[in-house]
């Protein structure tokens, strides 16, 4: 059991991480928040967002304040499996083959406009999402924690794409948007950092807060150290079944979904100096973890009926617990 002393050194690295992102990202602090709390749970988030709105920037940003290694692979059309997971190559002075290492041998993985692969090379990320290992000629390699992927999408561009299967999308934990600057005042600050910067990535100054040891030891809290009351776990249930049972849904979402909803929510408990899950854990995470599990109607969704929408009208119908045990 994790204790006060632990916990609030625990918190206070998570804050710190945030607030040193926020130092660079001109974004809303929520949405830093809920990236940090995918990775502590050892989640991928497919950003699915217009071009220019910061994604890469982010994401490298991200890699250097928690210490760890950064790779990004531009995802095109002519991509084989070989270029993202690596190949055996025979060295002819050695006489012998030498293993050549993908860039998904990384800690966390910039899959930039994923969807401009075919799905044969789509395919490839599936094991190493799914089981964090990779399989190249017949041999298993496994992949050093953390590995995160953070992947990006155009939403509104469909030539020369390739949709995600349903089977892949399901292995993202989020599924998240940057969004544009909400305020005048934003949109300006973009400017002045541009310019205090004098350069468009300011992320090779950018230090880290905590090494990768200590972000995995954070990986290590969320998972066995965050207490679920039994009414928080029939409460997740009640949702994730909920999404199955409406009339507006053809497809709801899978156990994956319930088990994602979990973990993030565990994440944001620590995020927020907490041990234990609230319901209201659950409701700030439950949109962007189920928003791409659920399959609507083609009736409603031509109809202009969004996931969110869906997911929101769930949620409000369904009682939150109440009476539950902050710890057991």
């Amino acid at each position: 059991m994790i204790t006060s002393e632990e916990l609030t050194q625990a918190n206070q690295k998570c804050q710190r991480i945030v607030e040193q992102i926020g130092e660079v990202f001109v974004g809303q602090p929520l949405l830093l928040q809920k990236l940090l709390a995918a990775a502590l749970a050892d989640g991928h988030v497919l950003f699915e967002d217009y071009p220019g709105l910061g994604k890469t920037l982010l994401v490298k940003i991200c890699a250097r304040v928690v210490g760890c290694d950064y790779t990004r692979i531009q995802f095109t059309p002519d991509q084989l499996p070989s270029d993202i997971i690596g190949t055996n190559v025979w060295r002819q002075q050695h006489g012998t083959f030498e293993l050549v290492k993908g860039p998904i041998f990384t800690h966390i993985l910039l899959a930039d406009e994923i969807n401009r692969s075919p799905p044969k090379t789509q395919a490839a990320l599936l094991e190493a999402m799914e089981v964090r290992q990779v399989t190249i000629e017949g041999h298993t390699h496994v992949l050093e924690r953390p590995f995160v992927v953070l992947a990006t999408q155009n939403p509104i561009e469909q030539e020369g794409t390739y949709p995600l299967p349903e089977a892949q999308m399901d292995r993202f934990m989020f599924r998240l948007s940057t969004g544009y600057a909400s305020t005048l005042e934003e949109e300006s600050l973009i400017l002045s950092r541009r310019i205090q910067w004098r350069k468009d990535d300011p992320s090779d100054d950018v230090q880290a807060v905590v090494t990768r040891d200590e972000f995995v030891e954070l990986q290590r809290i969320v998972e066995n150290e965050i207490y679920v009351d039994r009414s928080i776990l029939d409460y997740i249930s009640r949702i994730v079944r909920a999404t199955r049972e409406h009339p507006k849904v053809e497809v709801g979402s899978s156990p994956r979904g319930g088990l994602s909803l979990l973990r993030a929510s565990r994440s944001m408990a620590l995020i927020r100096g907490r041990d234990f899950i609230t319901p209201d854990d659950v409701k700030m995470m439950v949109t962007d973890v189920l928003n791409h599990r659920i399959i609507l109607n083609i009736e409603d969704s031509l109809e202009g009926v969004k996931e969110e929408e869906v997911i929101r009208e769930v949620v409000s119908q369904i009682p939150a617990p109440t009476e539950f045990e902050p710890r057991g």
